[in-house]
């Protein structure tokens, strides 16, 4: 019965510190974000990329193993009286909870497409999981591919934010001023 029990509890063991260094990056960098919920709105913005259709694979390049750049993304659909455009990059998969990719908001409305690597003028990136501003690209523990959740969000008065705001200030503050919203999910797994 002892040995049991220890087997028990190294394998609970080796369980949590697995758990603890597993995060989407595999280092576990900042903790797991977006315990708001995303901002929903009745009208639609339609999000896509030349560089992977809804549903299908993000190329290399746009992840932690190839140049960690973002991908080019186009929104068609943005209502004229929108005051600023948002794009939260998420990670629903992760092991510990959503982990949030990118932040970015005070996006033109007039806007329709963003480059690869591209941060229009006047836009502000917020912190995302890893702990820093900016983008960073899928990078998954090894094993099973992970969905990465690519939203733009239309809103309807210009949030106010502090530098590095989190996604979850970000929802909060667009919660009941978001007047369009479109996604488009890649996967990636290594």
């Amino acid at each position: 019965m002892r040995r049991t029990s220890r087997r028990k509890a190294t394998a609970i063991a080796a369980a949590a510190v697995l758990g603890f260094t597993a995060g989407c990056g595999g280092g576990g960098g900042a903790a797991a974000a977006s315990a708001a919920p995303t901002p929903h709105a009745s009208k639609t913005i339609t999000v896509s990329s030349t560089a992977f259709a809804d549903g299908a694979s993000i190329p290399r390049r746009y992840t932690c193993d190839g140049e960690n750049v973002s991908p080019p993304l186009d929104f068609d659909g943005v209502p004229g009286d929108a005051a600023e455009l948002v794009v939260l990059v998420e990670d629903p998969d992760a092991p510990h909870g959503t982990f949030v990719h990118w932040v970015v908001w005070g996006i033109d409305p007039h806007e329709t497409a963003l480059g690869t690597g591209e941060l229009p003028s006047g836009a502000e990136q917020g912190r995302n999981s890893f702990g820093k501003r900016g983008y960073g690209g899928p990078c998954p523990p090894k094993g099973k591919s992970h969905r990465y959740v690519f939203s733009v969000l239309a809103a309807d008065a210009k949030p106010t934010l502090p530098q590095g705001a989190s996604a979850d200030d970000v929802k909060r503050a667009l919660t009941g001023h978001t007047a369009a919203y479109g996604t488009l999910t890649g996967r990636y797994g290594r």
